[in-house]
Formats: C-alpha cells, structure tokens, sequence
C-alpha cells in the first residue's frame, strides 16, 4: 500500500515544528537549570549541617556506579563513540528518593510476574534527574528471585529477569518490556534515533550488578545485518567517596543529551539516511513490532495440528505458533508535550 502525498507533506511540516520544538525546549531546559546550578553551588558552600544531602540514603537502598558508554555502527558508515556515565542502583522497596517517572516496585514485579513467578527483590538502574533535566535512553530493571535453604538465614539471590525502559530523545517516547538478562532477542519497538528505520530486533544481555554492571544491546537488521551494538559498563563507587549526590551527578543528564545530539550531527554530516518519525509514515509501527516479536518468541512448527496450534494472525509465511509459549507484552508511553 502506497504513502499518501498528503500525508507525506504533512510529515514534513510536522518535522519543521519539531525542529522548532527542539530548539525551544534546549533554551528552556539551558535556563532552568543554569539557575538550580546556581542554587546548588550556593548550597555546597553554606555549611554542611543548614541543609540534609542525599548521601544520607543508606548502602542498602542506593549503590553509585561510574562507567562509560559505547556505540559502534559499522553500516552504512562507520562510526564510534564512547563517553563516561554514572548511574544509580537503587532498592525499589526501601528508596524512599528514588527518581520519579519510573516504576514502583509492586508494578515492576506485576509486569515481570507473567508465569506467576514471585520476584521479591526489584532493583533499579537509571541516572537520577540534575538540575531540573532527566535523560534515560534505557533504565533496566532487575527482578530477583530470592531462594532460600530450609530454616537457613543465608539465601542466594538470583537475577531471574529484567525489564528494559526505553526512552527517545528528544520526543519522550517510551517503551517498557521485559527480557531475558542471559540472552534475549527483541524486536525493535521504538523509533530511537532519525538514523535507524524500524526494522530488525535487539539482541541484548546484562548481568546481576555487582562490583561490576553491563548492559549490552546490538542491532539485528534484515539488509544490514549486525551493524550497530551499544555497550554500558560501570564499576561501584564506594560511597565513602562521595559526599554529595547532587553533585556527583550534576548535569550528568545534559551530557548524556549533549553527546546524542552531537553524534546525530556527525551522521548527518556523514550523509546517513535521516528517516522521519514512523507515526507520519506509518502508524501502524507498533502493531508490526508486536508481530515480529510474537514469531521470534514463539518458533515456527512445522505441522498442520490446529488444536494444539495457533495460526498467527497477519502472518503470511504459514507460522504455528505454540499456545504455550511466552507473548511479550510491549507498553508504550506517548510522547510529552509539546511532542504530542
């Protein structure tokens, strides 16, 4: 079925207002929090006991991690980049201060709990808001299944599943699902960046946080094939060394922001194909997203039983799928105004 010219057109224009978004919001967000930066240095300087600093929170709800980020593409063009990062763990159950705009701990173990499987520990992954300004491109959840050794006051924790947060910039679009930390295959669900259409899936990994955390996710193209991985690692920071929260992540999010943006530019600049929002050009983009993920959790069956399998609705390349496999369950949230 053909693009309607109108509504190609109409993209257009809606790109023109985006970019004009774009720059209004950058204004904004430079004046808000250049004015609580000030405030926060004016803070540090009066003495410690006039105000209450967040290194109160204790080791058991809260853990700081220092690490880097790094991305490869390697199709069309090459292109690489890393720059540093910190994040915080925190202990969904006993994180009082914890970020907003995430997942309780009692709704994480709802959407992780699909084969009524009972997580008694939820940890959260994210950099925490600076200054006025918030940027996660991916905050993971980890679910913990805590098994205890009969009337034994030792239990060993184990990493069962995470659930993956994916938000895009500059829209606020977010996506939230769950995944095998060992190895999962997902299909892309969210339009992440201009320079990447909708098609493929990702392959990603992570393991338990401890000392040391990574979280890894690589790209599956149909024409491209494995051409892009993105790779966080990190290292725990002792809390002794740090005496203050607020600054320790100070404008940690702006930098974040300001090397996506950069490396948007090197690839314009570099002729990568910019490809439009897929809600002008195709708003059915989440639908065929669930689709692909629906054939890649459930494996073609060769065989024509009916009774014991499902024929997959939109499929045409003759699938069965088993009724007792696992269906992820994508939950999209709408982008934020002036977005909308």
């Amino acid at each position: 079925m053909g693009l309607n010219v109108k509504d190609v057109i109409a993209g257009w224009n809606c790109s023109s207002m985006e970019a004009f978004y774009l720059l209004a919001t950058i204004l904004s967000n430079f004046l808000k929090s250049l004015t609580l930066s000030l405030l926060l240095l004016f803070r540090t300087l009066l003495p410690r006991h006039w105000f209450s600093r967040s290194s109160s929170n204790s080791s058991e709800s809260l853990s700081l991690y220092e690490g880097t980020v790094w991305h490869e593409r390697r199709r069309p063009v090459r292109h690489s980049f890393w720059y540093p990062v910190r994040y915080a763990l925190y202990n969904l159950d006993h994180a009082p201060h914890a970020p907003p705009d995430h997942l309780s701990a009692d709704q994480a173990r709802q959407i992780a709990s699909t084969n009524g499987q009972v997580y008694v520990l939820i940890l959260l992954l994210t950099i925490p808001p600076s200054v006025g300004y918030v940027q996660n491109p991916l905050s993971v959840y980890y679910c913990y299944d805590v098994e205890a050794e009969a009337q034994a006051s030792a239990s060993t924790q184990l990493l069962k599943k995470c659930i993956a947060e994916v938000t895009n910039t500059p829209w606020g679009e977010r996506v939230t699902f769950v995944f095998n930390p060992n190895s999962d295959l997902v299909a892309k669900s969210l339009h992440v960046s201009p320079f990447m259409d909708m098609l493929g899936n990702w392959n990603m990994r992570a393991n338990a946080p401890g000392d040391n955390l990574y979280v890894t996710i690589s790209v599956q193209h149909p024409k491209l094939g494995d051409y892009f991985t993105a790779v966080l690692e990190a290292k725990r920071v002792p809390s002794s060394l740090v005496s203050d929260h607020a600054m320790f992540f100070w404008l940690m999010p702006h930098k974040v922001a300001v090397w996506i943006y950069w490396h948007a530019l090197k690839l314009w600049w570099k002729n990568v194909s910019y490809i439009q929002h897929p809600r002008y050009t195709n708003p059915a983009y989440r639908e065929e997203a669930s689709i692909r993920d629906h054939k890649i959790q459930c494996c073609p069956i060769i065989g024509s039983d009916k009774e014991k399998h499902l024929q997959f609705e939109g499929s045409d390349q003759g699938y069965f799928l088993d009724r007792s496999c696992e269906i992820r369950q994508f939950t999209w949230r709408k982008a934020k105004w002036p977005w909308s």
